[in-house]
């Protein structure tokens, strides 16, 4: 049985793989669920997300727990403070180094695709990989739709913020990990859902070899022209399906660490 990451009280020194790839390191944040937040004002209101929920469901979002988990979760807690008036508008923010926040829209867009893999329309959503962790608002949802969310994020600067935002909700079934998310994470593998918040010309190959029959992957793809697609491929022990969606935009897939 894999043992999980644990939670350094700091982080140790870098290290490499035999393939000469910068190892993953980690940190699981405490126990306590999103929903025991203290609920403040202004953009603590639960009656602002409330708004944000029903226009997603006016924009096509189905899913009970999607929507669910879109109201619980503050997404205010993961910008900025000048941008938080904003927070709650269909749309991508900067969170620095040239990343962004992903829409509300497309979030749950892509949450909801998690939960019609096979295996979780069975067993629900299982383990969860999730590859650019960025300001760690989509593992906060995530966490609320699966059993375990481990998420890598290849910016040490974000990896770090995002530890900060996450820790006052106390996940205790998120795993933070910091390496190359072109990698994947092998030793929390198989998956049941695979979701990446970046995207390439190609879903690398340790990402299928990690996925678990009848689990799901949703990413962006680069196709001809370089318009960005939203690529969903599901695995059967007879192989892969994928099914390319609608246009999308996210920053570039890129290997290594920063």
């Amino acid at each position: 049985m894999q043992r999980r990451p644990g939670f350094p009280a700091k982080l140790p020194g870098s290290a490499t793989t035999p393939a000469g790839a910068p190892s993953q390191r980690s940190a699981v944040l405490g126990a306590r669920p999103i929903a025991a937040m203290a609920v403040g004002v202004g953009l603590d209101s639960a009656a602002v997300r409330a708004r944000m929920v029903q226009k997603l469901a006016a924009g096509g979002v189905t899913s009970p727990q999607v929507l669910q988990a879109m109201g619980q979760v503050e997404r205010h807690r993961f910008v900025d403070s000048a941008l938080g008036n904003q927070a709650y508008e269909d749309t991508s923010l900067p969170i620095g180094m040239g990343q962004t926040i992903s829409k509300p829209s497309i979030v749950a867009r892509m949450c909801e695709l998690l939960l019609g893999a096979e295996v979780a329309r069975t067993a629900g959503l299982g383990r969860v990989l999730e590859i650019g962790t960025g300001c760690g608002y989509q593992a906060a949802v995530l966490s609320l739709l699966a059993r375990e969310v481990y998420t890598l994020e290849r910016v040490r600067s974000l990896h770090e913020k995002a530890r900060d935002n996450l820790r006052p909700f106390r996940l205790a079934n998120v795993h933070l990990m910091f390496g190359d998310g072109m990698l994947g994470y092998p030793s929390g593998a198989p998956y049941s859902a695979i979701i990446a918040a970046a995207g390439g010309d190609s879903v690398p190959q340790a990402w299928c070899d990690q996925l678990a029959v009848g689990g799901r992957l949703v990413a962006p793809m680069a196709v001809a022209g370089g318009q960005q697609m939203l690529l969903v491929i599901d695995k059967s022990a007879h192989g892969l399906k994928q099914n390319v969606l609608e246009p999308v935009h996210f920053v570039p897939l890129k290997s290594g660490i920063a």
